[in-house]
């Protein structure tokens, strides 16, 4: 597991940067003049390391998780489309207006024989950020226009023609907000993606990956099983706009946060998930090997579930599962 980096620091890490510091230190110590008292100290701090990483990250907060599943080196969709399949082809436009760089998607060969399935072909489609100010100005931090979900719905039916499992891969703040956005038609865009994916004819597997915020995931997220990433969100709004309507401030964030129940725990206790893929300790920037076994594992094993299914089954199972999201009862 890497150790933190103090340029991408969030707060709560900051006493095991300062450990995990001082263990480097006595490290390098111990490679010049080693001795066994020095040893035995670098024993001892190790151990305290380790103790405090597990206090810490197994009791996040739910404003904690957001701030991970917003770590500008977690793995983003370009990074899952490379380790878990090859030959990627990407395919660009809407045919309507133009090509949205916020969006990404192609054909590939997941490579489901080495996560215990089989190689097939799918189509990937996912949220694309940037790493750098010129990448994230291009890709708009991974907030579409209509044209990149009018893309998705393009390659997503092209997929359908050829019978093709679709995999969807959700890490957006929320769809463009821009006046250009809404003059093109966001919302209905957003609309007719929500439509046809619940009728299209082949198998869809939902992953969120980082955040996923309101319509801009959603445009991409409906689907045969949902999965989501142990620290990712997904939530009707991100905790600071919630912030700012409720209390007129952003400074309530972490209150909203808890108030959203937005976690993968939360979401999987509601029925609105369907499985929680595990991180490394700490996120899954820390170790993203790990991070891109446990996603692909979990692939496989949905793709081999649902590939099983007819059309008929696969498509009442798919409506069924969102029909009784939301479904309440009415006390005597």
């Amino acid at each position: 597991m890497s150790q933190l980096k103090k340029a991408h620091l969030l707060e709560f890490e900051k006493p095991l940067f300062e450990l995990e510091q001082k263990l480097q230190e006595m490290r390098s110590v111990r490679s010049e003049e080693p001795s066994a008292a020095l040893e035995t100290s670098i024993l001892a701090l190790e151990s305290r390391v380790d103790e405090l990483r597990t206090t810490i990250y197994q009791n996040l907060t739910r404003w904690q998780r957001v701030q991970i599943a917003r770590h500008p080196e977690r793995p983003y969709s370009l990074d899952h489309i490379e380790a878990l399949t090859q030959g990627f082809i990407e395919l660009h436009g809407d045919r309507l207006f133009g090509d949205d760089p916020a969006m990404v998607g192609g054909f590939a060969t997941f490579k489901g024989s080495r996560f215990g399935g089989e190689d097939q072909t799918v189509m990937m489609l996912g949220h694309q950020k940037g790493r750098d100010t010129k990448s994230r100005k291009y890709r708009r931090f991974g907030m579409p226009n209509p044209e990149g979900y009018r893309k998705a719905l393009r390659l997503m039916q092209m997929a359908a023609r050829f019978g093709k499992p679709v995999i969807t891969l959700l890490d957006t703040p929320g769809a463009f907000p821009g006046q250009e956005a809404e003059e093109r038609g966001q919302a209905e865009a957003i609309a007719r993606n929500l439509f046809e994916m619940a009728r299209l004819p082949v198998p869809i597997i939902v992953i969120v990956i980082g955040e996923g915020a309101s319509g801009g995931a959603l445009g991409i997220g409906v689907g045969d099983r949902l999965l989501m990433l142990e620290n990712a969100w997904y939530s009707v709004i991100s905790p600071e706009n919630c912030s700012a309507i409720l209390w007129r401030s952003w400074d309530f964030k972490e209150e909203a946060a808890r108030a959203l129940k937005l976690t993968a725990p939360d979401l999987i206790s509601i029925g609105v998930m369907d499985q929680i893929i595990e991180e490394p300790m700490g996120g899954a920037h820390r170790d993203p090997a790990i991070t891109y076994d446990a996603v692909g594992r979990a692939i496989a094993s949905h793709l081999k579930d649902l590939s099983a299914l007819s059309t008929e089954d696969l498509l009442d199972q798919r409506l069924a599962k969102f029909d009784s999201m939301g479904a309440f009862e009415e006390a005597q």
